[in-house]
């Protein structure tokens, strides 16, 4: 055991913990994975970490036993509290849970840099928290690394290189201003209920500045055209952009007839940095 508080499966039949589906639920209650996970995180000593959807506190002990300053728990659904609040005892002054949407908290408030996030995030609001967690208004971001866990089809486009399935507005933005790999898969008997899908965890450490220069609107903007229209040529996907986006296109050695996923992040940034410059000049 990593502390001398009961089973998760013990916890769980305590407080009447059943996973909801529509929260996303799905708990892990292996505290040697747990514990695993958390170290994925780093060393944690210096560190206040950030966890959202703890449920039951599997993540959060291992958090805590591995090091953690302080962690800050945002858990959406009430009936987690009672086992939270047992952790909280068990580690005096190093928990705090707030009950509430973590889309809604602003985290700075609770916790003093160094910071790191590590979370089994609930698969509903997994994607829309890493993005956000990804465009900050200025870089670098509050945090320094994120440990998360998602569907593995999700951590896979995290991680996508040009020319895959995969590779997307998703591998774009989190290599644009991360180091991002998969550093743990989990089947899903590891879970209760079992997910349907394997799971993995990604961890993102935060690079000081963006791999190559543009401005993030315009490269959103044109990610965003790119892919959404992924199997049209780009000179057809991009020509809203700007009437000489053929022109734009060779100015930064891309063939106007490439489709979105066969074009690299540097390539990505020449062309937003290049539509920035011709919309200024225009």
């Amino acid at each position: 055991m990593i502390d001398k508080l009961p089973p998760l499966r013990e916890v769980i039949a305590t407080h009447d913990l059943r996973a909801k589906k529509q929260l996303g639920q799905n708990f892990l209650l292996d505290l040697n994975l747990t514990s695993k996970i958390a170290r994925q995180a780093g060393d944690l000593s210096g560190c206040d970490v950030l966890e959202v959807g703890p449920g039951p506190g599997g993540l959060t002990r291992g958090l805590l036993a591995e090091g953690a300053r302080h962690v800050l728990a945002i858990e959406k659904d009430p009936r987690a509290l009672p086992a939270l609040q047992e952790i909280a005892d068990a580690y005096p002054g190093r928990l705090t849970v707030i009950n509430g949407d973590a889309l809604q908290i602003d985290p700075l408030a609770h916790l003093t840099p160094p910071i790191r996030i590590a979370a089994n995030l609930p698969y509903n609001v997994g994607t829309e928290l890493l993005i956000r967690w990804l465009t900050p208004s200025k870089w670098p971001p509050f945090w320094q690394s994120l440990t998360l866990m998602f569907q593995k089809e999700v951590a896979e486009r995290i991680v996508a290189t040009p020319g895959s399935k995969a590779y997307g507005r998703l591998a774009l933005l989190a290599q644009w201003r991360a180091d991002a790999r998969i550093v743990m898969s989990l089947p899903p008997e590891a879970f209760v209920p079992a997910p349907k899908v394997h799971s993995a965890v990604v961890h993102l450490a935060a690079l000081p500045r963006p791999r190559f220069l543009a401005d993030p609107a315009v490269l959103a903007q044109i990610t965003a055209a790119a892919f959404n229209q992924r199997r049209k040529m780009l000179r057809a996907s991009l020509k809203g952009l700007h009437p000489q986006i053929e022109d734009l296109l060779l100015s930064v050695d891309i063939p106007p007839t490439a489709r979105a996923e066969e074009i690299d992040l540097q390539r990505f940034c020449a062309l937003a940095r290049a539509l920035a410059d011709a919309r200024s000049a225009g």
